[in-house]
């Protein structure tokens, strides 16, 4: 089985309502259709709890597929071209450092909580590998131990299927309780001053060593699970 998946963007004629009504309606039935074995849909919506927002591209959400071939993906791009102003789509290697367990919301229905997905550039001063290392080899441990996540996945970016993609070379989604946005104590998981100094500073120099910050993109987003593949 493999996985994709697709930045999309909303048409400005397109209210946000209208888009989401489409994206987790007709859209997702017309892709679980044409071979989706799993889908879920990440939306920059007005239900989104607002965090951290770093800003370039854009893009309105995302859409993750699940198929037994990304070889037969023709018709569900077809779909989201009709729907969307415009699209990026990668053949993507996926990771789960944390699954949600404590979480889990019926299917269609929000992820409760603060939900973000970040958009990440290999930085030119690394080596592929060096950046790959730094990031998933020790970065990885570092997050789940400083942080109150309880949903952490990594997308390795392994090519571009649609042309004039990003030269994005990862996309990750964590989730967080719906106070993390709003109490530092609560994100990075402290229960003392002395903790949450310490969490940031494990953190920051951490995200310093495989993160161009000049090149980052992330947005607080809605998650919706239709189908686990």
């Amino acid at each position: 089985m493999e996985k994709l998946i697709y930045a999309i963007w909303r048409t400005n004629a397109v209210s946000v309502e209208q888009f989401r009504a489409e994206i987790l309606g007709a859209t997702a039935r017309s892709v679980m259709e044409h071979g989706a074995r799993g889908l879920t849909v990440n939306l920059a919506d007005d239900l989104a709890v607002q965090g951290l927002r770093m800003a370039r591209f854009d893009p309105a959400g995302t859409v993750s597929i699940w198929m037994d071939t990304a070889l037969d993906r023709g018709p569900i791009e077809k779909r989201l071209a009709g729907v969307t102003s415009r699209m990026a789509g990668y053949l993507v290697l996926e990771s789960v450092p944390i699954v949600n367990t404590r979480r889990v919301a019926p299917p269609g229905e929000r992820i409760p909580g603060l939900y973000s997905v970040a958009f990440l550039e290999k930085p030119s001063s690394l080596t592929y590998g060096e950046w790959l290392d730094r990031w998933q080899g020790s970065h990885t441990k570092i997050a789940i131990e400083t942080q109150s996540t309880f949903l952490y996945i990594q997308n390795v970016l392994v090519r571009p299927v649609t042309d004039d993609a990003p030269p994005w070379a990862a996309i990750v989604e964590e989730a967080f309780p719906a106070e993390a946005a709003t109490d530092p104590m609560v994100f990075y998981r402290a229960d003392s001053p002395e903790k949450l100094a310490e969490h940031q500073r494990r953190m920051m120099e951490s995200c310093q060593r495989f993160i161009d910050f000049s090149r980052i993109e992330t947005y607080p987003m809605s998650s919706y699970v239709l189908k686990t593949p």
